[in-house]
């Protein structure tokens, strides 16, 4: 797109933002919308149709179409509704979040970790994991419907204080009372953020920095905390003090229109086991990981001590276990361990990078279920394996002392897993 601007908008926007939030959303890649054009659709004419996204923002004749609610299970059970905008409007929020991000990145705390440039969520895991070393309780809190529950009053009350750009907070508000289409339905909306949405996160971090982030820091300057989107945690000093601050906490989100989720929220005592063994609750689930006593090595790898630590949660291997089962491996007869390798590889390497940063050893039992896989693979492959399991593992098991490279659970573990 060419980068010279026409003068003649009410407002101002550079034809280089839309084309630097084109990149950015297909980086990001995502669904089709309501309208079913997908990005490789909107590819085929590409500067038209971004021409035309900035032609309307600039004159401010832009509004967003409904998003697509799209239902997808819950790790935990359940449903979570998303809302798919076009791709058209993923680049039109993204002109707004690129323009907004900045100047309220800045106002947020440090331990505010989610949907935040430079913070990850394994930042949050490790000062977590440090914390609980320092502090016997944690109050585990979750905010139920975070998304589809946010107050608009309050929400564009935050946002107007600090958002100064004119079309900027023009499209935000026409983005918070976009409509959504379920199975040929439109459904109005008075509240919320659509989870999907591309400024949602931002505005989510922004509502929250209010309600909970600096209410926090206010009332209770003493006490730790950690957030990552809606979930967060306090560390406590006693038992007492989790369940004041629980009681506290549940008022203030009531007062801000949020709801403080039943059954998610607990109090957790999280030290080992030599003490209080009687408390019913020492371990909590936080961005995959789970916190519990567990047994850990010393520096030296000469001694065993019972500590408080996070490893890959039971949810999250029992996930990663499905999406290796759904591929169907022993069946693949046809192709090549090389094409399966290239196919499961970039998943391995990702669980791996995640859930490897703590208790690493928790990824075996992955790695040897993945080998498992392969092994079966082996024995419908190959007839004179058909019958023979210890000579398909010995046979697998050469294969990766020779082709280590080959699979990227074969370089992170060795060959000492195989069954």
């Amino acid at each position: 797109m060419t980068s010279i601007d026409t003068t003649d908008k009410p407002f101002r926007i550079e034809k280089r933002q839309v084309y630097e939030a084109y990149k950015a959303v297909k980086a990001n890649h995502g669904a089709a919308g309501v309208d079913g054009e997908t990005l490789e659709m909107f590819e085929k004419d590409l500067a038209r149709n971004l021409y035309k996204i900035w032609n309307r923002m600039s004159s401010g004749t832009y509004f967003p179409p409904p998003v697509r609610a799209v239902s997808i299970p819950k790790k935990t059970g359940g449903e979570r509704v998303l809302g798919v905008p076009t791709v058209s409007d993923r680049i039109a929020q993204m002109v707004v979040k690129q323009m907004i991000e900045p100047d309220l990145d800045s106002l947020f705390l440090p331990d505010s970790y989610g949907y935040r440039p430079g913070k990850s969520a394994l930042d949050a895991v490790g000062v977590t994991r440090q914390r609980c070393w320092k502090y016997d309780w944690v109050l585990e809190f979750d905010i139920k419907g975070l998304f589809d529950n946010l107050p608009h009053d309050l929400l564009l009350k935050a946002v107007r204080k600090h958002v100064k750009c004119n079309w900027a907070l023009l499209y935000i508000e026409r983005w918070l009372v976009a409509p959504m289409e379920k199975n040929g339905a439109v459904i109005e909306r008075t509240r919320g953020t659509p989870q999907g949405g591309v400024v949602s996160p931002i505005l989510s971090n922004l509502f929250l920095h209010y309600a909970f982030d600096v209410w926090m820091t206010r009332t209770h300057p003493d006490l730790p905390w950690c957030r990552y989107a809606d979930d967060g945690l306090v560390h406590c000093r006693t038992e007492q003090e989790a369940q004041a601050l629980k009681a506290a906490l549940q008022a203030r989100l009531a007062a801000c229109g949020l709801q403080m989720h039943p059954i998610k929220t607990q109090i957790v005592y999280c030290k080992d086991n030599r003490r209080r063994k009687r408390y019913p609750t020492v371990k909590f689930d936080f961005l995959g990981y789970q916190f519990r006593p567990r047994q850990v090595a010393t520096a030296q790898q000469d001694e065993f001590f019972c500590g408080y630590t996070p490893a890959a949660s039971p949810t999250a291997l029992k996930s990663m276990r499905a999406t290796i089962k759904s591929l169907n491996i022993p069946r693949q007869t046809p192709g090549t361990l090389a094409e399966i390798a290239k196919q499961i590889n970039p998943l391995l390497r990702g669980w791996i990078a995640y859930y490897g940063r703590f208790s690493r050893s928790a990824l075996f039992s992955l790695a040897d279920y993945v080998n498992r896989k392969l092994k079966a693979w082996i024995m419908r492959k190959y007839k004179r394996f058909r019958f023979h399991k210890t000579r398909a593992s010995q046979f697998l098991r050469q294969l990766a002392r020779d082709n280590r490279g080959l699979f990227v659970h074969w370089q992170a573990f060795g060959t000492n897993l195989f069954a």
